[in-house]
Order: C-alpha cells, then sequence, then structure tokens
C-alpha cells in the first residue's frame, strides 16, 4: 500500500488535532486508509502524519485537493509532503 508522510508546523497543536479528527471522512472518502500522528519530542508544534492510502494517485488528488488549500487550524506555512515505497520491513 503507498505512504504519505506529511510534515507541518501548527500554531497549536491542541487545536489542530481535533480538526484533524474531524476530516477522518474526508480523508476516508479520498482514500486515505489509516493516519498516525507524531509530534517532535523537542517541538510540540512540528507534526509528522503517516498515512496509508489505497494508491499513489489518490495520495497525490488528495495533496493537491481544495481542502488542504483551507485554513487547516493553524497550519503555518506549507505542508512537506512526501511518497515514500515501503523497501523493507524489518521486526526489530
Amino acid at each position: 500500500m503507498p505512504f504519505m508522510l506529511v510534515h507541518n508546523k501548527v500554531r497549536d497543536f491542541g487545536k489542530w488535532m481535533p480538526f484533524f479528527d474531524r476530516n477522518e471522512s474526508v480523508r476516508k472518502a479520498g482514500g486515505s486508509k489509516s493516519a498516525q500522528v507524531f509530534q517532535s519530542i523537542e517541538d510540540p508544534t512540528d507534526v509528522f502524519i503517516l498515512f496509508e492510502w489505497d494508491s499513489a494517485e489518490s495520495a497525490r488528488k488528495f495533496s493537491s485537493s481544495d481542502e488542504l488549500k483551507k485554513d487547516q487550524a493553524g497550519v503555518i506555512g506549507n505542508p512537506h509532503m512526501h511518497l515514500p515505497k515501503e523497501v523493507q520491513k524489518n521486526k526489530a
């Protein structure tokens, strides 16, 4: 399954996270299968999201959607998006 790694800076994580949660249905309708949210230990406004998508096409479509162009509850600047492919997965 394709992945998308998104890096955001947010003004206030406590305000951003509920916004992210409320938009789960929009992401699912667009082909998102799962999302893991990570916060930097050093800076709680530094956020990373690892998505799994049904296809790379769906991930690309989402990354250029009008939904992302709207105010994203305090996202600072433009998100950095990457489409990595899994090469190997180890158990440890």
